[in-house]
């Protein structure tokens, strides 16, 4: 194929994976919204005036970053698993498979309809967040890049988990038994210096921590892990995953067999 067959291609499934979600978004934009609402009405407003300052600002100014973080994390990894699996349920994904289409525009097809899902659903998370907080940006390029690589690499994780599930129940196991429990102890809710020695070493091993500092960090300025730390975590994840991701596509692994 040409570039130009390419990039049509490309055009072609990322616009239909944004019509897809956008056809439906009673069930896709709209829950972030009530979902992010209960969060701040119950941990900043009513929590959070018990607990005060954390790390120098108000409670429901520190949530707000990892809030935002985790409805593109969440909403990237759905869009790109269902979507995939769907299509591989009804056996249309085949029809793609044989067509001269490159593997890798396949991939970055799917990936970028998680993308532009993820950050949408963060545009409208962080404009419901101005009703409840003062909203401040200390870095518009790091806050930018962050959420991008970030709905990138859940996207690829999304994308992996349709490969492998044979089944309805296998694409909720993930989402349920380790994106949940990995996001909430990311630090979305608290500083991870208030936890022990151990437990923050514990927590070192999350790499959803390193997203939500490096994401903080573009807010307020703030982070408990080292900026560059954080790039070298999701860069090194993205290309970990987008390389099993192609590898895989390319041995027609949980399609063909």
């Amino acid at each position: 194929m040409t570039a130009r067959q390419q990039l049509i291609a490309f055009n072609t499934i990322f616009i239909k994976e944004i019509a897809r979600f956008s056809r439906i978004w009673q069930q896709t934009l709209l829950p972030p919204v009530i979902t992010t609402t209960l969060y701040f009405v119950i941990f900043g407003n009513l929590i959070g005036q018990r607990i005060g300052k954390m790390d120098g600002f108000d409670y429901m100014e520190f949530i707000v970053p990892g809030v935002i973080l985790m409805s593109v994390i969440t909403n990237s990894y759905s869009n790109v698993v269902s979507s995939f699996f769907g299509a591989k349920f009804q056996r249309s994904i085949e029809e793609i498979l044989i067509s001269p289409t490159p593997n890798y525009v396949i991939l970055t097809g799917f990936i970028g309809g998680g993308v532009a899902r993820g950050i949408l659903t963060g545009v409208i998370v962080t404009l419901v967040s101005a009703f409840f907080s003062d909203l401040r940006i200390h870095s518009p390029l790091v806050l930018t890049s962050v959420v991008i690589l970030t709905s990138i690499l859940f996207s690829l994780g999304g994308f992996l988990n349709a490969l492998f599930a044979k089944g309805f129940d296998d694409i909720s196991i993930v989402p349920a038994f380790v994106l949940t429990p990995l996001t909430y102890l990311g630090g979305i809710f608290y500083s991870i210096k208030l936890l022990p020695k151990l437990w923050q070493d514990i927590s070192m091993a999350n790499p959803i921590l390193y997203m939500i500092n490096a994401f903080r960090y573009g807010f307020l300025g703030i982070s408990d892990i080292s900026l560059w730390a954080s790039y070298v975590i999701i860069i090194g994840f993205i290309v970990a995953l987008f390389s099993l991701s192609l590898i895989l596509l390319q041995r027609g692994y949980g399609i063909r067999h």
